[in-house]
């Protein structure tokens, strides 16, 4: 049984999330499938025309399951400064601009690498001073003085977490981690010990993060209820990202629960531009920025086969994901709770984000 394009996707422009179940005699995934590829190419040319307001998650066998407005203001209370260090870079360019959009008072300063230091950017039409590491513990100092109810939003270099992490939890600001890498455990410590406010999590898609929820629940709830099936698995990320995605190794570690047997070296990775065009389908404007995952499970007979997708675009879904943890994680502040590391999960289940 197939479906057509407007069945398949009713996308974002930066945001394609579908969940498909099926049953098909085909024991291949729709990736290795000439007329499939042929029909889901089609569709994500069309993602630049569609709605530019909303995301959706989407059941390619019903009408939309959920449809998430996005607002642009925010209540006069929830307004605080925010420090985005790593501004110039890929997402904290996108997490100065929804900050900015939020209405979100966007601190002037950021930590860079020494070669960019002592310059001024503008990002999201603010002039942003760049300090170097160097210079960091001074100049956190001298902001937190000045802006008392500061949260920092970290999208810096792997290389740079957990001294970053270490200066923020000796000041004691509170921040948000987006900054993937380093030494994982080593963090943890660090901020455990200190007791800051500290929202930690390398996937920062409020959507991405509540599919994987999802699954995580279906593998402790219903262990073994795939047992037998085989899994093939395709993910597909922009071809400066040389290790495989985090995200499809969580979801992989639920299907194990549920009785599939698979490695994460059977995974897929396609990094070439041509073939992310051509055989998966990413629009060639978001060949530099995009996550495809596809998981595609055949039962033992292979008369039934179950498929889930996530497809993202660009930047958005996780610099709005940034910007709620950072409203998230100043509400707790306010309120005096517990001071601990709070993750996405905590996020999604205030219940309240744009």
């Amino acid at each position: 049984m197939h479906f057509n394009c407007s069945t398949i996707l009713h996308p974002h422009p930066q945001v394609i999330s579908s969940l498909a179940f099926k049953t098909s005699a085909s024991t291949f995934p729709e990736w290795e499938n000439p007329a499939l590829l042929s029909q889901r190419r089609i569709c994500s040319k069309n993602i630049s025309r569609k709605l530019r307001s909303a995301v959706r998650l989407t059941s390619m066998s019903s009408t939309p399951l959920q449809f998430i407005e996005k607002t642009s203001t925010l209540p006069q209370d929830i307004g605080f400064p925010i420090m985005v260090n790593g501004c110039t870079g890929k997402m904290g360019k996108a997490v100065v601009e929804a900050a900015v959009s939020a209405g979100l008072h966007l601190v002037p300063i950021s930590f860079s690498s020494n070669n960019i230091s002592g310059k001024t950017v503008q990002v999201g039409g603010k002039d942003i001073q760049l300090y170097g590491p160097s210079e960091r513990e001074s100049i956190l100092l001298s902001v937190l003085d000045e802006y008392p109810n500061l949260i920092v939003v970290d999208y810096t270099v792997p290389a740079a977490v957990n001294n970053n992490a270490e200066l923020y939890c000796r000041v004691g600001v509170p921040f948000v981690m987006g900054t993937t890498g380093g030494d994982r455990e080593r963090l943890y410590k660090t901020v455990e010990d200190s007791k800051v406010y500290a929202v930690i999590s390398p996937q920062m898609g409020k959507q991405v993060v509540a599919f994987l929820a999802a699954m995580e629940i279906m593998a402790e709830q219903f262990p073994g209820a795939f047992s037998g099936y085989t899994l093939e698995v395709m993910e597909s990320h922009q071809a400066s990202k040389l290790d495989t995605s985090g995200t499809a190794k969580a979801v992989i570690t639920c299907f194990q629960k549920l009785g599939v047997s698979f490695e994460f070296d059977q995974i897929k990775q396609i990094r070439d531009p041509r073939q992310q065009i051509e055989m998966v389908g990413v629009p060639e404007e978001h060949l530099s920025g995009h996550a495809f995952h596809l998981y595609h499970l055949t039962s033992p007979d292979q008369t039934v086969s179950f498929e889930f997708q996530h497809n993202v675009c660009g930047r958005s879904i996780y610099a709005e994901g940034t910007v709620d943890a950072a409203i998230f994680l100043a509400k707790k502040v306010k309120s005096k709770a517990e001071k601990r590391i709070y993750d996405m999960i905590d996020v999604l289940r205030e219940g309240n984000m744009r």
